[in-house]
């Protein structure tokens, strides 16, 4: 074969290390973003902070656990004074909040509402505790041999955070060494003292076992306690399947007695170890706040979201007077610097334009709500500010949006349809909030089934199957019909 020299022309997208980083940058979240610019802070000389945090504006919406998708009510008087807070105070939040949990008020014994240290560090105490310390304390109260008290300690090492014993006795018996003789009867003693605990029902093995003991510990002459415990004991799946008719045979009762024994079963916990759990409270920093302005909704940028940057003054003025080539690497880290601001800035404007222009076509929500939701797509936006469909993507993902509606994933706004008759199009989350009031105002004894549903939005013009009402109800985590019948 003849070797021989060809020269093409051809064209391809190189991406810049700037344009990476933009890339990058986009796509973060804001909490991800905070972790990458202080990380940045920490390399590069030539950064820093506009101002410290102490400066920061007094506004900064902060939506906390569980907020996302509820009413936002919290006034902006309120949350400047929060603002107003050291930092301290403000990580300190989450524990308060898990005390008022535990019933804690400012009448209670645990505080004298004097502000001292003292009162504060016992909310936390109650909060940190575990399940073992919890059980473990009760265990050294009782004047129990060192043999038994390890076995009793072993068994409350082997449960679950409900507080169940999932492991059996026979796999836990092996685990100790053999010149100890552990018996089978040996655990089933120790296992009676660690249901003998509180929380009543732990050290369970299963859920009827659980509601069980919980129920004995109940004074006899509570009502519907015999027919309860009958029901626990071998016939939860009857009232797990709503199936009264068998109950009402089963317990030889009327209607009253059944639904007696069911609201006595749903008062246990089937979860006993589930209060000491320890939750994380995940926060979500909102990056667009939304407000009403002379009848106009009005996007704009939480400025306590957008990290203030700017150059070190002092090398930036060394390197413009000495341009050697031993300052190399500060020049690169000028560069890197000149970058980051750059496209940390970019970032933030491409999300107001992308939250402008979804306020703009969604702005019968901030009016109405979910049933006012209209249909869109990422190709909408993406052509209303040329920009590409993957740039909204990224804009929308793990980005929030503050409205006085509750606190929103961008890409909440955006959703498939479903045609009406009248060659429209209605959109998916409008139709779920229609779902959800329709059967939140049915008859309970007579529950709308899926058929049904379809067949009333139909009478409003929206052409929805049958199985499409299904998974639009099981996505809003609805039970079907038969289990939200009542007596």
């Amino acid at each position: 074969m003849k070797q021989t020299l060809q020269l093409k022309l051809s064209q391809h997208l190189t991406l810049t290390p700037q344009l990476q980083q933009s890339i990058r940058l986009l796509q973060l979240s804001t909490i991800e973003l905070n972790a990458e610019v202080e990380r940045m802070l920490q390399e590069n000389p030539l950064l820093e902070r506009a101002e410290s945090e102490d400066e920061r504006p007094a506004e900064v919406p902060l939506a906390g656990p569980g907020r996302v998708g509820d009413e936002h009510d919290r006034s902006t008087r309120e949350v400047a004074s929060d603002d107003r807070d050291s930092r301290s105070t403000r990580d300190d939040a989450p524990e308060v909040a898990d005390f008022a949990d535990y019933g804690g008020s400012g009448d209670s014994d645990w505080g004298g509402g004097n502000g001292s240290d003292d009162d504060d560090f016992l909310p936390q105490q109650i909060a940190t505790s575990t399940l073992r310390d919890h059980l473990n304390g009760q265990l050294a109260l009782l004047n129990l041999p060192l043999r038994d008290r390890h076995i009793v300690t072993a068994l409350i090492d082997a449960l679950d955070e409900d507080g169940y014993l999932a492991t059996p006795l026979e796999e836990i018996a092996e685990l100790f060494p053999a010149e100890l003789e552990i018996e089978p009867d040996d655990l089933s003693i120790a296992l009676k003292y660690v249901q003998s605990f509180e929380p009543a029902g732990v050290g369970a093995r299963d859920c009827a076992e659980c509601l069980t003991l919980q129920l004995k510990t109940l004074p006899p002459t509570t009502p519907f306690l015999a027919d309860a415990l009958k029901v626990v004991d071998g016939h939860l799946s009857l009232l797990a399947n709503r199936d009264f008719t068998k109950l009402k045979r089963l317990l030889h009762t009327d209607d009253a007695g059944v639904r007696g024994v069911r609201d006595l079963i749903r008062s246990l916990s089937p979860r006993p170890g589930a209060a000491f759990s320890k939750a994380e409270a995940n926060y979500v920093i909102p990056d667009v706040v939304v407000r009403k302005v002379r009848n106009q909704w009005v996007a704009s940028l939480n400025e306590a979201a957008m990290p203030k940057l700017r150059l070190n003054r002092i090398y930036a003025d060394i390197l413009t007077r000495n341009r050697e080539s031993s300052n190399q690497q500060l020049a690169a880290q000028l560069q890197e610097a000149k970058w980051l601001i750059r496209n940390v800035q970019q970032r933030f404007d491409t999300i107001l334009r992308v939250a402008k222009a979804i306020v703009e076509r969604q702005r019968r929500f901030f009016e109405h709500g979910e049933v006012a939701m209209r249909p869109m797509v990422l190709r909408e936006i993406a052509d209303m500010l040329s920009l590409h469909e993957s740039t909204i993507s990224r804009v929308t993902t793990q980005k929030y949006m503050l409205t006085p509606r509750g606190t929103f994933e961008l890409k909440y706004f955006f959703g498939s349809h479903v045609a009406t008759d009248t060659g429209g199009a209605a959109s998916a989350t409008a139709i779920r909030a229609l779902i959800k009031q329709l059967i939140a105002a049915e008859d309970t004894k007579t529950p709308l089934t899926d058929s049904k549903i379809a067949d009333m939005l139909g009478e409003q013009g929206i052409l929805v199957a049958r199985r499409t009402i299904a998974k639009y109800r099981e996505s809003l985590q609805i039970p079907p019909v038969n289990m939200r019948k009542a007596l």
